[in-house]
């Protein structure tokens, strides 16, 4: 079966943050779905991925909590295709798929954890974790896409901002770096393809892959803003009107330490932040509420209306 053809029902793994700070992720995610003919079957009863803080104490739980997820998908859900827009649940799902292929210790954890909590071990390969810019991108593409906009985003200017774990460690992603047609950890470009193809003009953006500090937010939060403040100053000389995120705790990062870094250390940026989600479902003829503009803490409603976007 062909991407296109798997892709166009998934099991849908939100995780822990589209249910709080990264709502509007969530509720556009699943409007753009709807909106292009996708279909999306949410994880039963899903689990945390294990995030940064079991992994960090334990890496071999974080693999079993992960695995547990990707079980219920394939062996009571009958899915083969798992799709987490969160780059960490993404990243996670990931590394526990690389861990249960090419580590012993991880697979005897994962066995006996399972058996525990009464559910099927699962088996590397069973399932084939994709992000929410794999599943746009190979469900539907550029071209057709294209197609589709109502509303053409009008030459938009726009950072693409992918966050660190999207790409890091490559040896998690063995499909991207793969030839043509693939993604790559280098320069990703999954999200520039499909917003050109909505009609923005995507910027020269050095920091596309630069850490937002999202892990040190609690611990060391002038670290975080500044930063924070490197990859928005970089985006706005860049010529950007927005950045265009894809992960819900650099997106949090970018809003919440913009601010910080004008109240704490004087640096104002006047660029706006949205989801890539968002900004397909305005172009595709969403409302903006319907999209969960009005949630984003960086109002871009203005600059869209400027470019008579909506």
């Amino acid at each position: 079966m062909d991407k296109k053809t798997a892709y166009k029902k998934v099991a849908y793994y939100p995780g822990c943050a589209l249910e709080g700070t990264g709502h509007a992720y969530n509720k556009s995610t699943r409007a753009v779905g709807k909106k292009l003919g996708l279909e999306l079957e949410e994880v039963k009863n899903w689990n945390c991925c294990g995030a940064m803080e079991v992994k960090n104490i334990d890496p071999k739980i974080q693999t079993y909590l992960s695995s547990r997820v990707m079980s219920i998908a394939a062996n009571e859900m009958g899915h083969s295709v798992v799709m987490a827009p969160c780059n960490g649940c993404y990243h996670n799902l990931k590394k526990a798929e690389y861990d249960l292929a090419h580590d012993e210790g991880s697979r005897e954890v994962t066995e006996r954890l399972s058996s525990k909590a009464g559910h099927t071990t699962y088996e590397a390969g069973q399932v084939e974790t994709i992000h929410a810019l794999d599943w746009i991108k190979d469900a539907i593409g550029e071209e057709e896409l294209a197609a589709r906009v109502k509303n053409s985003l009008n030459g938009l200017k726009i950072a693409n901002y992918y966050g660190c774990m999207y790409t890091r460690p490559r040896h998690i992603f063995p499909e991207k770096d793969s030839g043509p047609g693939s993604e790559s950890t280098s320069a990703p470009h999954f999200m520039d393809d499909l917003l050109a193809a909505a009609g923005a003009e995507n910027v020269d953006f050095a920091l596309k892959t630069a850490c937002c500090g999202g892990a040190h937010t609690l611990s060391d939060a002038d670290t975080s803003t500044k930063l924070v403040a490197n990859i928005l100053i970089a985006a706005e000389e860049a010529g950007a009107e927005v950045i265009a995120t894809e992960c819900p705790t650099c997106h949090t990062g970018l809003e919440m330490h913009q601010i910080r870094a004008e109240t704490n250390f004087g640096i104002k940026t006047n660029v706006k932040v949205m989801y890539f989600t968002q900004l397909l479902g305005i172009a595709l003829g969403l409302s903006p509420r319907k999209v969960g503009l009005q949630e984003n803490v960086s109002d871009g409603r203005a600059a869209l209306k400027a470019r008579q976007i909506g």
